[in-house]
């Protein structure tokens, strides 16, 4: 392959979701249909990188023009509740569900030794800055389960005793739609410990 298409290939590659393969087909339909897809894709490009930022207050994603975030301004949002999630991408599907009305913190990632992502790297500092100042009563914790996300909920935890801020965390249990034979143990132990009155 030529090389400034090897290298689209290689930047491909690179994304999330994108293998090998699949990276090779999108860089040789992007060259081979320039006016339809590649021009718009650079273009999509240089507006994003000029425009979209990070909310200075919470984290999320929001335009240099809108900071902080339509989140963090609306009123209506209970400021005593705080969601806290790994990445601003985690908001999205919170914000769907509909059943969340406070106010999110994105830490930019877990607590990894493995791949060397300690406290410092992360926004717990802000964090606990937001819990002491704006006087939050609940936190939230919306972190994935793997051992990662285990151990960055109870570095949290830690973090925030004594700032009178009950931490939970989001219940356990299995998916809908989802039947007992297709979960994996640590799903059904979980969502036994989890149980409720029906």
């Amino acid at each position: 392959m030529l090389p400034p298409v090897d290298e689209l290939e290689k930047c491909l590659a690179r994304l999330p979701g994108l293998g090998r393969r699949s990276a090779a087909r999108a860089a040789l339909a992007l060259v081979r249909e320039k006016e339809r897809l590649l021009r718009p894709l650079v273009s999509a490009l240089g507006v994003a990188e000029a425009t979209v930022c990070c909310c200075s207050r919470c984290g999320a994603f929001t335009t240099r023009d809108a900071d902080p975030c339509a989140l963090c301004t609306d009123e209506t949002r209970d400021g005593a509740q705080l969601c806290v999630v790994e990445e601003p991408a985690d908001i999205l599907p919170l914000e769907a569900s509909g059943a969340f009305r406070g106010r999110y913190h994105a830490l930019g990632g877990k607590l990894s030794p493995a791949r060397r992502v300690g406290p410092e790297k992360l926004r717990l500092a802000e964090l606990q800055d937001r819990v002491v100042r704006s006087g939050v009563r609940e936190v939230l914790l919306a972190l994935s389960t793997d051992m990662d996300g285990d151990a960055t909920a109870g570095y949290i935890a830690e973090l925030l005793r004594g700032t009178g801020a009950r931490v939970t965390r989001l219940a356990f249990g299995l998916p809908a739609d989802s039947g007992i034979a297709y979960s994996d143990p640590l799903t059904l132990r979980r969502a036994i410990r989890g149980r409720q009155d029906a």
